[in-house]
């Protein structure tokens, strides 16, 4: 008897296979480890040392024109090359907005607040916090997808917290117009709270294990934030790369939001061969959820290499 496959019956047949196994080998999982609970939609934890790190979908939209967001100076032959090379669309960019809650196991330590649109609510709510459980927020910049959140309905969100954010970016702000721009929007978000609100230098301590690191240029005084725990660490990028793929193959392609762009490519540059040469792990404010991976040279610039299954607790 001769059997025929069509193309659709062998995907099905396929796509039975994992299924197959997994009846086959439950009894033998479920004696050993206890289930892993499903993926999360909004969140994900990782372990690093003694600290529990959770990066927070707080949203993700479509832009277009993505050459004119990151592609200053290079050619539109060359930005099509490296996007195709990588499977995306040269004139579409997915943006992602992903905040980061470090349990330090004293503190509950949230690194930016997101748009203020009630997605870091949801994703809170996810691993069964609010917003008044959070004891410190770290402001990176004074962009809107960072202090957004600060305030919901005029508001404050994170009633219970202290503020923490660096000296420089402070003070460039506060000293714009406050009827406009982000010089309005801090007046709104921040200013209210100033009480709270204490300084970094380049190298001050949030807590134990957690120091502020300089990365000006996106903004004057935009700093990232090395984690360090248990021999273990883990750098909080920001926005010193904005996108996985052009932000790293070519670090000298200008960011149109990087407000001094020569400082910018030159700390973007910097801290991807420092993340590449140490294999430290690294969280961006804008990768792809859950916005965490490695960094590998490639070539004259840089790869960003998803996490899978690394850090997992």
């Amino acid at each position: 008897m001769t059997a025929t496959f069509s193309r659709r019956s062998a995907l099905a047949a396929a796509a039975a296979l994992p299924l197959a196994a997994t009846a086959r080998s439950a009894s033998a999982t479920t004696q050993t480890a206890p289930p892993r609970p499903a993926p999360a939609a909004y969140t994900r934890q990782f372990k690093l040392g003694d600290f529990t790190v959770t990066t927070l979908l707080d949203g993700s939209r479509p832009v277009g024109d993505a050459k004119a967001i990151f592609g200053g100076g290079a050619s539109d032959d060359d930005f099509a090359a490296t996007s195709a090379a990588n499977f995306i669309p040269a004139d579409m960019a997915q943006f992602f907005f992903t905040p980061t809650l470090v349990d330090t196991g004293q503190e509950k330590i949230l690194f930016d607040t997101g748009l203020g649109k009630g997605g870091i609510q949801m994703a809170l709510a996810e691993v069964g916090l609010t917003p008044q459980d959070i004891d410190v927020v770290v402001l990176t910049h004074m962009h809107p997808d960072h202090i957004g959140g600060l305030t919901t309905e005029g508001a404050e969100t994170f009633s219970k917290a202290r503020y923490v954010t660096g000296r420089l970016e402070y003070d460039f702000w506060s000293a714009q117009d406050k009827s406009g721009g982000i010089g309005a929007l801090m007046a709104q978000k921040l200013t209210p709270f100033a009480e709270k609100l204490a300084f970094l230098e380049d190298g001050g301590s949030v807590a134990s294990g957690i120091s502020a690191a300089a990365s000006f240029g996106h903004t004057p005084g935009h700093m990232g934030y090395l984690l360090d725990s248990g021999g273990q660490q883990l750098m909080l990028t920001a926005d010193l790369a904005n996108h996985y793929v052009w932000s790293f193959a070519h670090p000298d392609w200008e960011v149109k939001f990087d407000m001094n762009k020569e400082a910018a490519t030159a700390a973007r540059r910097a801290t991807l061969d420092m993340l590449a040469s140490t294999r430290t792990p690294m969280i961006g404010y804008h990768m792809p959820f859950p916005a965490a991976g490695y960094v590998e040279t490639r070539g004259s610039g840089f790869r960003f290499v998803p996490v899978s299954y690394q850090m997992m607790g």
